[in-house]
């Protein structure tokens, strides 16, 4: 995490099937491990899989971006339930010196809905 920051992370049922499926043709104790014993996968191997695809059009940010926008204009939450979820800072000085929760219940279930969004088959209307 930027600045050292604790930042926990609530994971929907889909993620945590996917744990639990890496968990169990685990060759490492990463999650995801890279091509190098020990290491984990690089932090440019998404971007490197996209250019593979040939997907030149996007980029890993966009994922984010992505995100930022579906919470937006697809769902109820508070902004700042969508901003906590991306890490980033919601508060100024003040606001800052009182909130001091993370609101991880509410980011549960935005995640949950993420989840839900990202492995729907699409409808052909």
């Amino acid at each position: 995490m930027k600045g050292e920051r604790e930042h926990r992370i609530p994971l929907c049922g889909r993620a945590l099937e996917i744990l639990h499926e890496m968990y169990a043709v685990r060759c490492s104790d990463y999650v995801f491990p890279g091509q190098r014993h020990g290491k984990p996968i690089g932090r440019t191997s998404l971007f490197y899989l996209l250019r593979h695809m040939g997907r030149d059009d996007l980029t890993t940010h966009g994922f984010r971006s992505t995100f930022r926008d579906w919470c937006a204009e697809q769902t109820d939450f508070p902004s700042e339930v969508a901003e906590m979820a991306l890490a980033h800072v919601v508060s100024g000085k003040v606001e800052a010196a009182y909130r001091r929760g993370d609101l991880f219940e509410k980011r549960r279930q935005l995640a949950q809905e993420w989840g839900s969004f990202c492995t729907a088959v699409p409808s052909h209307a």
